[in-house]
């Protein structure tokens, strides 16, 4: 690697990302210290491999991976047939268990799908921009995505494949589309959200949404944890006294009670 690009690599977003995972660890660990840190080891293992492989990428030319962005996709494509022939792990065929770790194809096909999807609005804009407007090119952009959204929504795992769609369109409008289709997409994803919320999502995913738009429904259940955050929010502070006064109380309960 040039030093040129080594100049140009944004080192503060790296620096704050391994923060954040130190951070994490560090509340994993306290938290699996009754299953004897399994899940912190999982973690500390996939924060190693994630740093080689991020430094290789670093290595490698962005252009060389691009080219060979669409035989990756096809890859990934075979990947995600795969899994949906695996045992359902909560209720989702997403993971492939691969013994000492276990591997989420939908994750990694993010990466792959958006530089396909790059690749091929490249090639359509390599004689005039414009040719992204043109229906049948259209097409095509909207069946590469579809295809794994397709399959990602069979597992099923919608914020996935929400993930996909979004993205997909950002890179759409950053292209130059028209503004009719701007337009058009608004008014369909618009008619789509209620007859997509009402027939299409499982009464699981129904829930999640419901409770994150009013958790006072539920309250001591699927919403306490968004109603304690706002409170804690709020507060804008931790209120260590009530902490220690509610156990010193609960010491004081045990004790009266051997005694």
């Amino acid at each position: 690697m040039r030093k040129r690009e080594l100049k140009n690599i944004e080192w503060s977003i790296g620096i704050i990302a391994i923060i954040l995972c130190i951070i994490g660890l560090v509340a994993l660990f306290s938290a699996t210290q009754e299953t004897e840190h399994d899940d912190f080891n999982k973690q500390c293992i996939w924060l190693g491999v994630s740093i080689v492989i991020g430094i290789i990428t670093m290595l490698v030319d962005y252009e060389a991976i691009v080219k060979i962005s669409p035989i990756i996709y096809g890859i990934f494509i075979l990947l995600l047939i795969a899994v949906l022939f695996t045992p359902p792990i909560n209720g989702a065929t997403s993971w492939f268990d691969i013994g000492f770790f276990s591997f989420q194809p939908g994750e990694f096909a993010k990466i792959f799908v958006i530089l396909c999807l790059a690749y091929a609005i490249n090639k359509i804009q390599a004689r005039d921009k414009r040719n992204i407007n043109k229906p049948l090119q259209l097409l095509i952009i909207l069946a590469i995505l579809a295809v794994p959204v397709l399959l990602i929504m069979k597992q099923p795992d919608y914020g996935t494949a929400a993930a996909f769609i979004v993205s997909m369109l950002f890179m759409l409008i950053t292209a130059g589309i028209d503004k009719k289709y701007i337009i058009g997409t608004i008014i369909l994803v618009m008619i789509a959200i209620p007859l997509f919320y009402n027939f299409v999502l499982p009464e699981h995913a129904k829930k999640r949404i419901d409770i994150f738009l009013n958790p006072e429904s539920d309250p001591r259940g699927a919403g306490y944890n968004i109603i304690q955050s706002k409170l804690a929010i709020r507060s804008r502070r931790i209120d260590w006294n009530g902490i220690i006064k509610r156990k010193s109380n609960t010491i004081r309960i045990f004790i009266s009670k051997d005694n």
